[in-house]
């Protein structure tokens, strides 16, 4: 295994590390029309086995790389399996890394996709709009009532 660190903010993950990287597809609200998105992103084993139970998920696609065929010293590198109207998503590098440290300690999540195959027979659905730009306006009428004894002292 290379001890080549590709980052020197991450010097236990190295260019050898295996992750999944999932084709997601995502909304972005724009003046109340939401326009479709596909998204690049690292899937953590968590949820890459959640995903494998079947629940309903917006990736596509999802293949297994090495981290080095992904990040280049001084760029990004788009895996040829994605499409070409897909981009990465934001903090790609650091969430990227977190992804790889799961599987570093799930070690039997990395049987679910052998390093440089493709799975795409995942329950995708877009039922429930991944929105990337959401902003969750609290009011005053969200909170909670409480009932009028509940500060008293008795």
């Amino acid at each position: 295994m290379s001890t080549v660190s590709l980052l020197p903010n991450a010097p236990d993950v190295s260019a050898d590390d295996y992750c999944v990287f999932g084709l997601a597809t995502c909304f972005l609200k724009d003046e109340g029309e939401f326009h479709q998105v596909r998204v690049i992103e690292p899937i953590p084993s968590a949820a890459l086995e959640a995903i494998f139970k079947g629940i309903t998920t917006s990736y596509e696609l999802a293949c297994a790389k090495s981290l080095g065929e992904v990040l280049g010293h001084e760029s990004l590198i788009k895996p040829a399996e994605f499409p070409e109207d897909a981009q990465f998503c934001d903090n790609f590098t650091e969430r990227t890394i977190a992804a790889v440290r799961t599987y570093q300690n799930r070690l039997e999540a990395k049987s679910l996709i052998p390093l440089g195959t493709v799975k795409n027979d995942f329950n995708f659905s877009l039922e429930k709009k991944r929105v990337l730009n959401a902003v969750n306006v609290v009011k005053t009428e969200d909170n909670v009532k409480q009932h009028s004894h509940t500060h008293q002292v008795l």
